[in-house]
């Protein structure tokens, strides 16, 4: 794989910074892919005289794949793969702290990751189109660095097909911890090192609890609730967001085209952004914290929120801003093949189904788009849709309808998902016909739209029968000094600015509760 020049110059400038010499080891044979390998390596170690770059072939290991190491030790770093796309910025990450630059992780995880004990080997299969699965690479990459007993391999499953049908990975990010399941789906540094240090989640919970009473605790961390942090930050209010995962639902979107003054960005992108900007200010930021109930205590009129690992915190005043997840479809098989065909990720899962028959479940935006996207990607998609038209744009059904490997069924009822060991096909109700349809399927992606995050205030505020917080004007729900916003509340359209801006009056909602009290 040759290099653009642009990327070259960029990674001579970076490679500049190593402090200490790597050496890689390449594990190849004659095949293309890892003579792509080979030339990718090559321009890479010709950047830098710290890089040495030494080739085998044992075929006890993958290839092809090649080892990131320093001059005299093993950092148990390995691409099964060659980690372009979203993952070239792991390759860079990788290469940069084998060779002595500082990993950007505070000084107290970094001291708890040393000192984990025990023998820990992960796989992880990726896409190089999922966006979501960097984040775990890069986690256990830099915990390899850190800790000698942990070791980490990075594996393309488009390359390594064989190894994802024997172990019916049908979703990516799936990581194997000492040949076992580990967990799927994206994964933070802090809930990795959580679910292998068995006392990280109860000294956290210990930690929280001694925290002092906040002005605005803001329960959330997507669009709404970081800009409902910098509102009361701003403010000069003691703030602190309580987030099971920075960035919410927007994590999860891919193409953003109508966030207004940004022609076009992507999830990820646009949540670095908003947590860059929310440390800007004083805020205190819990990551990976799910809050499991919010009460008002009478006597001093503070709110209590509970946290799932144990641990409480107190404010004056709380901001809901859970957002909202997939919807599911709740049919027979849809649980039992969660992993194994169906998917709710087109942009992450669908590299694993190349050149199969896949359907999209949902006509609006999402599952157009989701099979426009699928299109390029799979053999076949058939779209179905409950309803007797699509709920797409205009624009986007045009480009829909113009491809050659897309069918779509309209007044089409899921009925139930099957299969044996994975997803083999789907039976669906004609609604125009009321005649039951069996088609044969490998994969499913459901887009049918969200479920609000609320099952914790259920018995705190009022919901609308959609399960979605009750507001006024301001923002509060029917509990004073209970605020809420976004996607978790009953203001329509669930878009990303909107979202933003009901942070912003909740905010300002709650400030205003605080100066009358």
């Amino acid at each position: 794989m040759a290099l653009d020049i642009t990327i070259k110059n960029q990674l001579k400038d970076y490679m500049a910074r190593l402090v200490n010499p790597i050496k890689l080891l390449a594990n190849l044979d004659e095949t293309a892919s890892s003579q792509e390998m080979l030339e990718m390596l090559d321009e890479v170690a010709s950047l830098s005289e710290k890089i040495t770059l030494n080739k085998e072939t044992d075929v006890s290991k993958r290839i092809p794949s090649f080892e990131v190491n320093r001059e005299t030790d093993l950092t148990g770093i390995t691409f099964a793969g060659i980690p372009s796309g979203h993952e070239f910025t792991s390759f860079v990450l990788a290469l940069l702290q084998a060779g002595g630059h500082p990993i950007k992780i505070d000084a107290e995880k970094i001291e708890q990751i040393k000192n984990i004990q025990g023998k820990f080997h992960f796989e992880t299969y990726i896409s190089l189109s999922c966006h979501n699965c960097p984040d775990v690479v890069q986690a256990l990459n830099a915990m390899s660095i850190i800790n000698s007993h942990i070791s980490h391999v990075m594996i393309d499953g488009a390359l390594f097909q064989k190894e994802v049908e024997d172990k019916q990975i049908m979703a990516v990010p799936t990581i194997f911890l000492n040949g076992k399941p580990f967990g799927q789906g994206r994964m933070e540094l802090d809930e990795i090192v959580n679910k292998i240090d068995s006392s990280a989640s109860l000294k956290e919970a210990e930690k929280i609890s001694k925290k002092e009473t906040y002005d605005i605790l803001i329960v959330g961390g997507g669009p709404a609730g970081a800009s409902a942090a910098v509102y009361s930050a701003r403010k000069g209010l003691r703030t602190g967001i309580v987030s099971e995962r920075f960035g919410g639902q927007v994590m999860d979107t891919l193409g953003i085209e109508n966030f207004i003054s940004v022609k076009a960005t992507e999830g990820p992108k646009l949540v670095t952004a908003l947590e860059e900007h929310v440390k800007e200010y004083d805020v205190d930021i819990m990551n990976l914290q799910r809050a499991k109930s919010i009460q008002k205590n009478d006597e001093n009129a503070l709110f209590e929120v509970e946290l799932e690992n144990g641990g409480q915190l107190k404010s004056k005043s709380v901001i809901v801003a859970t957002g909202a997840r997939w919807r599911e479809l709740n049919v027979p098989g849809e649980k039992e093949f969660k992993g194994k065909g169906v998917a709710y990720c087109p942009h992450c899962d669908g590299p694993l189904f190349k050149g199969k028959h896949v359907a999209v479940i949902g006509g609006g935006n999402s599952g157009v788009e989701a099979t426009i996207d699928l299109a390029n990607i799979v053999g076949h998609v058939t779209l179905f849709e409950f309803a007797p038209e699509l709920k797409a744009d205009d624009i986007l059904q045009k480009r829909l309808y113009s491809l050659s490997n897309v069918d779509v069924i309209l007044n089409a009822q899921t009925l139930e998902v099957l299969g044996t060991d994975k997803v083999n096909s789907m039976i669906y109700l004609d609604r125009k016909t009321n005649e039951k349809k069996t088609i044969p399927l490998e994969g499913i992606f459901i887009q049918i739209g969200l479920l609000p995050n609320t099952d914790f205030v259920k018995n705190t505020v009022d919901l609308s029968k959609f399960g979605e917080i009750i507001i006024d004007s301001h923002g509060q729900s029917s509990l004073k000094g209970l605020f809420a916003a976004g996607d978790a509340t009953t203001v329509p359209y669930k878009q990303i600015i909107i979202a933003m801006s009901e942070g912003a009056k909740a905010s300002l909602g709650a400030f205003d509760y605080l100066i009358r009290q």
